[in-house]
């Protein structure tokens, strides 16, 4: 009696072939979907990607904490292939984002560059004054919502816009995902 032992098929040819890293190059894994998330708290920041984590949304989440960052990232953002900055599919910005551009102006800049322009904005508030409102909304962005303060609040609006803007919204073609 000889020992079965159990094989995926024959052997490799001996000939120089393709090898298994050429092959693993060439394979292309799906990339998560990528939400941009700027607030200048980083306990702010630390408790949206949690928020995120708890809605079990298969997301990859980069976090800046200043209008100046934001764009950084972006000229960054897809510039070679398998960058460490993969460009947003949903950009979330705190209506107070400290630097340079901030507030509306920051939101204009995003959206006068055709690279991101498409790219959907939703604008976190501390207020819901119809002036701001209108403000944010004139300036481009796709959504204002009033900035939750508690976990629980945000836990679920992360949900919502998520499932929203990456699950659910029919974007433009050539939109990151």
């Amino acid at each position: 009696m000889t020992d079965a032992v159990a094989t995926d098929g024959p052997p490799p040819p001996v000939s120089e072939g393709v090898g298994v890293s050429d092959r693993f190059q060439r394979t292309r894994v799906p990339a998560l979907p990528t939400v941009l998330f700027a607030d200048a708290s980083e306990d702010y920041r630390s408790m949206a990607r949690d928020a995120l984590l708890e809605g079990r949304n298969v997301t990859d989440m980069r976090t800046v904490g200043d209008g100046g960052a934001l764009l950084a990232y972006l000229r960054r953002a897809g510039a070679t292939e398998g960058a460490v900055t993969p460009t947003p599919a949903l950009i979330v910005i705190d209506a107070q984002l400290p630097g340079a551009p901030g507030n509306s102006e920051l939101i204009r800049a995003l959206k006068a560059d055709p690279k991101h322009r498409r790219i959907p904005v939703v604008v976190l508030g501390q207020d819901d004054a119809p002036d701001t409102v209108a403000s944010y909304y004139d300036a481009g962005a796709n959504t204002y919502i009033v900035k939750p303060v508690t976990f629980l609040a945000l836990v679920r609006l992360m949900k919502v816009f998520t499932s929203y803007w990456l699950e659910t919204a029919e974007l433009p073609p050539g939109q990151a995902t």
